[in-house]
């Protein structure tokens, strides 16, 4: 099929793609994504049919990200242990020399950061104790840029108290996440007649209705002591803070990531199209059977990366020698019988009122007097492979990139 077969040399346009991505809205960036390079390079990918290549400059996105700061602010009540409480999380001394200064007034003057072995590129910020500095949470947060950090930490102990409910609910209307850290767990089990299963439920009951009466969304509470910072709930919140320093960190520049490949393929798809109507309109499409689509189902297959070689270098390169149906079994196009099976508009197209009326239009008596509606029909089929594939390298992409994520 010479017709297909040039595609592949044909890049697609710049002022094309470009105009057709502008049309569907802007990209958000993650943290310290370069999307004009980073995009150059998965466009050139993509409309080379290499994924691989695809990988490649995922693979460098990934490294750059995996070194993205992070910041976590430690926030609440003056004397509810802030510092103490950064420093058992960084599993640090109070009598070591970087510690975060602690006692029974109030040590930190403004916020202050520190670092941590156990979570590389994050910043742990001691923020002054709310009430110290301001009048208000807002004026609190304004004076401690609170816009500037990825997730608090909200320490409380004793009670929960209303500048905690109005910190939790201004923190959620920025749209950042919070968590709710009840320390001097020890104290409380000591001197209270309840089990230590019923305090816990007491403590998260009390705090999770004190927020939900100001429409706060109930976050993740953890009970711990900061003078043991390997008991109680510590772990947990060690698990759950690493997975979410994870998302911060990937999430945004993944799911940027994915919409620039769908756009990309789309793209591609829009222009692939157009080379055929063009094609059609000059009458050089050929009219044929079920086996010429299939030819041509292989060759766009191919165009776009998707066929049985590529998927199965990807396969190789993303798990080691994982068999390509674990990709193939996500596509609707693996050949044209199964496409037309799994996909409505194929089907209609290739019906058989559709056949039988393409076939009297194609009788000798008529002297080719209907080939343009014949072409038309084959046009259309063409058109429909171009669309299916493309979805089905979306899907496959998407699915590539994920379990490469896990994997690594």
């Amino acid at each position: 099929m010479p017709q297909l077969s040039s595609l592949q040399a044909a890049p697609l346009p710049s002022n094309m793609e470009d105009s057709y991505l502008t049309s569907n809205g802007p990209f958000s960036t993650g943290k310290i994504m370069d999307p004009e390079n980073f995009f150059g390079d998965i466009k050139k990918a993509l409309e080379q049919g290499k994924l691989l290549n695809v990988i490649s400059e995922f693979r460098k996105m990934k490294e750059r990200l995996s070194r993205a700061s992070v910041s976590i602010a430690v926030t609440g009540d003056t004397g509810n242990g802030m510092s103490s409480f950064i420093n058992a999380l960084r599993v640090v001394g109070h009598e070591q020399e970087d510690s975060a200064p602690t006692g029974v007034v109030r040590t930190t003057q403004r916020p202050t950061c520190y670092s941590s072995s156990s979570f590389p590129y994050v910043e742990l910020w001691d923020l002054p104790g709310l009430g110290a500095t301001a009048q208000s949470v807002e004026s609190y947060l304004e004076e401690v840029k609170g816009s500037q950090y990825d997730l608090f930490i909200i320490i409380a102990s004793e009670q929960f108290s209303s500048n905690h409910v109005q910190l939790a609910k201004a923190i959620q209307r920025m749209g950042k996440k919070f968590y709710v850290v009840w320390t001097k767990v020890d104290r409380d089990f000591n001197t209270s007649a309840l089990s230590e299963s019923q305090l816990r439920q007491n403590v998260q009951k009390n705090i999770l209705e004190n927020l939900q009466k100001e429409w706060v969304k109930g976050p993740p509470i953890f009970l711990v002591c900061n003078f043991d910072p390997f008991s109680y709930e510590f772990t947990d919140l060690r698990n759950v803070l690493q997975n979410d320093i994870f998302n911060i960190r990937y999430n945004p520049s993944l799911e940027t990531l994915y919409c620039i490949c769908d756009k990309s393929i789309e793209a591609r798809a829009f222009y692939m199209k157009d080379r055929e109507l063009t094609q059609y309109l000059q009458g050089a499409l050929p009219t044929g059977d079920a086996e010429d689509l299939q030819g041509c189902l292989e060759t766009y297959q191919n165009l776009f990366g998707v066929d049985d070689a590529s998927l199965q270098q990807v396969a190789q390169s993303v798990r080691f020698g994982e068999d390509v149906m674990k990709y193939r079994a996500d596509m609707k196009s693996q050949n044209f019988r199964i496409a037309c099976q799994r996909d409505l508009g194929l089907r209609l197209l290739m019906c058989v009122a559709v056949k039988k009326f393409l076939g009297f239009l194609g009788c000798w008596f008529w002297y080719g007097l209907f080939n343009w509606v014949i072409s038309g029909f084959q046009h259309l089929r063409r058109r429909r492979i171009i669309e299916v594939i493309a979805q089905d390298t979306k899907i496959i992409l998407r699915k590539i990139l994920e379990d490469y994520m896990s994997f690594l």
